[in-house]
């Protein structure tokens, strides 16, 4: 059976986990420090991914005839209420460190995962992981009257859909992914 449930922002988590390069070592040391392998307080997250999806179109016909596929863009926002320090750092790495670091230095790049539970049916998940985020820009508002929030734009490498149906009701395991049976060539 499908997944079938809808879901709210409050059904969700955001946690963050490093890659084993050197960013990812710089990654896991901000995550560490500030604990925010789930990070909290979050007002907002946006995840897009483009197709740049080519039409080509033949003399004498108005629709297309055939659609290319094109190079493949993950992005996205991130927006929480501030709290501290710890996006920006994961977006500067070395260079916003209290004293000033000799650069080249890298720019922190790790996991991010967004997962939706249900408590109604709390085998099920789902799931998006982005590998090899890195964040691209920081916006930090202080209003006169409201929180004060940041936003962080991101572009990543891959994505992947990690949806799960059921589970072991005896507490046993987790189920297992549910995938599309595409055929090999």
């Amino acid at each position: 059976m499908a997944l079938t449930e809808v879901f709210t922002g409050a059904h969700g988590t955001l946690t963050l986990a490093n890659e084993d390069t050197p960013e990812g070592k710089d990654a896991q040391t901000v995550i560490e420090t500030w604990e925010i392998q789930t990070v909290g307080r979050l007002n907002d997250v946006e995840v897009r991914v483009d197709t740049a999806l080519k039409e080509f179109y033949e003399v004498g016909r108005r629709h297309p005839v055939s659609l290319s596929p094109g190079d493949i863009a993950i992005s996205g926002v991130v927006g929480r209420a501030y709290v501290n320090g710890a996006l920006l750092v994961l977006l500067m790495g070395r260079g916003s460190a209290p004293t000033a670091i000799a650069e080249p230095y890298v720019q922190p790049s790790f996991n991010m995962t967004l997962r939706l539970n249900d408590p109604a049916h709390p085998g099920n998940t789902v799931s998006l992981e982005l590998g090899g985020v890195k964040f691209q820009n920081w916006h930090y508002t202080l209003p006169e009257d409201d929180f004060v929030v940041e936003d962080l734009r991101f572009k990543a490498l891959t994505i992947r859909v990690i949806d799960r149906e059921g589970g072991d009701e005896t507490g046993g395991g987790e189920a297992t992914p549910t995938a599309a049976g595409f055929e090999t060539a």
